[in-house]
């Protein structure tokens, strides 16, 4: 039986805001992607990135890389002194889904992003559209992020969602399986066009 879905849920990095470390470090390392791929996935790697997006100070983040690997300290500091730059532009086709189903009065909509509590307010200065949201659950200011079970709980108690009537969009799958664990239907997101098509077959009209 096709569930009665009236709350989508969306991430927000890889599905409505495009942000990404290259758009600093690619040009700091004069286009050589082998050398910058070396720094983000040794020295500024995204566990360390994931840490600050669960509430770990940012300024004690950067100490501790420093104390590491003392011979990086300018290249370390530019990951969240030149963070805004980072963040790029809004993904319009998943936007325009997201202004469709913001505008019908039978849906609710709610973001869930794992993201930094420090930088947040950048995001929300940037993209005047995260006004469209009825909520929005960030894990940095929760301490907690995904895709462990107690931020989904604590999005379903917060806004009083039904799990059985809510879908979850999300571009990491391991994101996806921790929303399905704990009982919300999950679309994991490639593009705007395949999910609108996903988003259809749960019955939602955009």
């Amino acid at each position: 039986m096709q569930k009665n879905i009236n709350t989508i849920i969306f991430d927000l990095g890889g599905v409505l805001i495009d942000w990404s470390p290259e758009y600093v470090y690619l040009k700091e390392f004069r286009g050589d992607r082998d050398k910058m791929d070396w720094f983000l996935n040794t020295i500024c790697d995204w566990d360390w990135n994931m840490n600050q997006d669960a509430g770990y100070s940012i300024e004690q983040a950067t100490k501790d890389r420093i104390a590491m690997f003392p011979e990086h300290e300018d290249l370390i500091k530019m990951y969240y002194g030149r963070w805004e730059e980072m963040l790029g532009y809004a993904h319009e086709g998943t936007l325009d889904i997201l202004k469709s189903l913001a505008a019908n009065s039978n849906y609710s909509v709610y973001a869930l992003t794992n993201w930094s509590g420090e930088t947040w307010p950048k995001a929300i200065a940037k993209f005047p559209w995260l006004q469209l949201f009825e909520g929005i659950l960030v894990s940095g200011d929760e301490g907690m992020r995904k895709p462990y079970a107690e931020i989904y709980e604590l999005m379903l108690s917060r806004y009083s969602i039904n799990p059985n009537e809510a879908v979850f969009i999300d571009d990491s799958l391991n994101n996806i399986k921790g929303c399905e664990a704990v009982g919300i239907s999950g679309i994991h997101f490639k593009d705007s066009n395949t999910l609108a098509e996903e988003l259809k077959s749960f019955g939602i009209k955009l």
